[in-house]
């Protein structure tokens, strides 16, 4: 199920998700996205147009789930200190908070149009608490 939708305006090729907590130090180097114990980066297009990003719950209704022909860039397990995903570009200047349920870890995944430099759209699917 869809339970949020935002469009953000990044001034730096990179978005983040996660946790409240402090977003640590993740480098990309060639990779499309990267993650650890409580956050995710996923390089998108900056300066050019709004980034659009869904985020959705399981179950997922269908057809009404993450865009099918995204390429999966991350996949794995968020710790969630107070049950809130945070996402937002990783200079701070843009943030969404969306309380997802009770804090804990939770399986992440994000789905992107493009991968890389040239990402415009976001599907972020938060599974049930692990």
């Amino acid at each position: 199920m869809q339970i949020a939708g935002v469009e953000f305006r990044v001034n730096h090729p990179v978005l983040a998700l996660g946790s409240t907590d402090w977003l640590p130090v993740l480098e990309l180097g060639g990779e499309a996205a990267v993650g650890c114990d409580t956050h995710a980066a996923v390089r998108v297009q900056a300066q050019v147009q709004l980034i659009k990003v869904r985020l959705f719950t399981e179950p997922l209704d269908e057809g009404l789930g993450p865009d099918p022909s995204f390429t999966t860039v991350f996949e794995g397990p968020i710790s969630l200190a107070d049950g809130r995903l945070v996402v937002g570009d990783v200079m701070g200047v843009t943030r969404f908070v969306n309380l997802i349920g009770e804090a804990g870890r939770r399986r992440i995944r994000v789905t992107v149009d493009e991968p890389g430099w040239n990402a415009a759209a976001v599907d972020i699917s938060v599974g049930p608490k692990l």
